[in-house]
């Protein structure tokens, strides 16, 4: 092999070199320059149901620009692990604070419940239970079915839009299948609990499913029309009696004879 041959390889392999070192510093100087404007952010690796604790083998982190992200997005897995979804949370999905309950112990369920509400579950049957079509996050009516002292039957609708967290003990939604559970467990406040308890003792209970984009949240309240007043009545104005004038006495004296005359004025 000539030197001339060998002059031309060692030039090929610097010229190599020195492209594959320029191009590698130009790469890396653009992620320098592009990593000011990233953040991290946790997203869900896999499907989380609703009601499930976040484990960490259920959650990635990503790179997002700045700014893209929601305000409440985590940027730490050790931050969104431990806490309760409260919806069912798709891979790809980014973990929000608004979708995650944080667990204070206790069941998962209980973190679920919202801060002013509480959760009462009422025995059910196929019938009661909707046929088994009842799901957590299905929203619902409860009537309840009495008789009355003169044996006449009567329905009532005593709550309305109540919040299904639990069929049975499952608070899952991946269920789609109708299944006949034994209890359902509603949230609602205190006053609509003891309306519950109440009608139970009353009669017998029955869940009515609601339309998901019903927003008929219960009986309107009847205004109270104000009493028609009948206007006073107008006095009328005293009549005046004018007593007549007393009459004119008038005396003609004719030589030695006097006449009294009287005469109206």
């Amino acid at each position: 092999m000539s030197s001339r041959t060998l002059l031309l390889i060692a030039l090929s392999v610097v010229f190599g070199l020195g492209a594959a070192w320029m191009a590698n510093t130009w790469l890396t100087a653009r992620l320098n320059a592009g990593g000011d404007n990233m953040e991290n952010v946790v997203v869900a690796a896999m499907e989380i149901p609703f009601g499930q604790m976040v484990e960490p083998q259920q959650v990635k982190l990503v790179q997002m620009p700045k700014g893209a992200a929601p305000a409440d997005a985590f940027s730490s897995v050790e931050q969104a692990t431990g806490r309760i979804a409260t919806m069912t949370l798709l891979q790809g999905d980014i973990l929000r604070e608004a979708r995650l309950a944080e667990h204070l112990g206790g069941s998962t369920l209980a973190s679920l419940i919202a801060p002013n509400k509480r959760a009462i579950s009422v025995r059910v049957d196929d019938v009661v239970g909707v046929g088994g079509f009842l799901l957590p996050g299905n929203r619902v009516d409860v009537l309840v079915a009495k008789t009355t002292h003169n044996n006449d039957a009567q329905a009532e609708t005593i709550l309305y839009d109540l919040r299904v967290l639990a069929v049975d003990q499952t608070a899952s939604t991946d269920k789609t299948q109708p299944v006949v559970v034994r209890a359902v467990t509603l949230e609602m406040t205190s006053e609509e609990a003891e309306k519950l308890v109440k009608g139970q003792s009353e009669g017998r209970l029955q869940l009515a499913l609601r339309n998901p984009l019903d927003e008929d949240k219960g009986p309107k309240e009847e205004v109270a029309s104000a009493p028609v007043v009948a206007p006073a009545p107008v006095a009328k104005p005293a009549v005046r009696r004018i007593a007549a004038p007393a009459p004119v006495r008038i005396t003609i004296i004719r030589g030695t004879s006097i006449e009294n005359l009287s005469m109206p004025r």
